[in-house]
Order: C-alpha cells, then sequence, then structure tokens
C-alpha cells in the first residue's frame, strides 16, 4: 500500500468512534499490537529526543525500503508510534521524505494531546523522517 492509501485507512478507521475516549482507546490497542523491538536497539541512541516518555526507534534498510521498529514506556505513545509505523514501515525514503502526513490533522490527533505529547509527536515525525534522508543519501 502507498503512504497515502495507509492514511486515508487510518482516517477511515478513526472515523467510525464516536468521541476522544474511544479512540483514546483504540490508539492504547495499536500500540499493544506493535512489534517488541530487540532489546539491543533499547539504546540512548535510539532514544527520541523531545519525547516526554522514553520512545525508541530503529530503522535498517532491506531492499530499498526502510523497516521500523519501535517501543515506548507509555501505552500512549506507544500507541501513536504505532501509528507511524503503520504508516511508514517498508517504505522507500523518498516516499517518506514527499509525504504530507495529513492523517494526524485529519483525526485531530495533535490538538487532542497535551502540548509535550503533542511535542513528542513532532520529534517522532522528524526522527523518522531524518532516518529517510540518511537512507535517500546512502541510495543516491
Amino acid at each position: 500500500m502507498t503512504i497515502k492509501e495507509i492514511q486515508e485507512e487510518i482516517i477511515d478507521e478513526f472515523s467510525m468512534f464516536e468521541d476522544w475516549m474511544e479512540r483514546y482507546e483504540y490508539i492504547i490497542e495499536l500500540g499493544k499490537s506493535l512489534p517488541l523491538i530487540e532489546d539491543t536497539y533499547k539504546i540512548d541512541e535510539n532514544l527520541i529526543i523531545g519525547c516526554q516518555s522514553k520512545v525508541w526507534l530503529h530503522s535498517e534498510i532491506k531492499n530499498d525500503k526502510i523497516e521500523f521498529t519501535a517501543d515506548s514506556d507509555a501505552i500512549l505513545t506507544k500507541g501513536i508510534v504505532a501509528l507511524l509505523l503503520r504508516v511508514f514501515n517498508h517504505q522507500n525514503p523518498k516516499d517518506i521524505l514527499d509525504t504530507d502526513l495529513y492523517f494526524v490533522d485529519e483525526i485531530g490527533l495533535k490538538e487532542h494531546l497535551s502540548p509535550t505529547r503533542a511535542n513528542g509527536l513532532v520529534s517522532m515525525i522528524k526522527q523518522i523522517k531524518l532516518y529517510a534522508l540518511a537512507f535517500q543519501s546512502k541510495l543516491s
């Protein structure tokens, strides 16, 4: 699936919920389904700066696509990172860099997070794009 198709799928899923409590519960459930990151990647170099919680993000490139793994010590944050990985995992670096990440605004995620969690979300997106930039330069 393309990044745009995945974002549309997420928007459709979130439109089924009546209120934000249901959406928070769904995000938490998504976090529970996040594949476990290997302990060897839960190191300071993989911590995302700017997050209130601890968030580890690891990436590697396979067949010109980036594979991300992540974890967090907070259940809501883990769900947020699961949403982001759903969009960006197994995509090529150029597509990640060119993406307009509109689903966050469409579902109202940023406005329903505390300021520190919203900053963390921005930091996660920034780190994903930095990894994509690094891999893109290696592929060029």
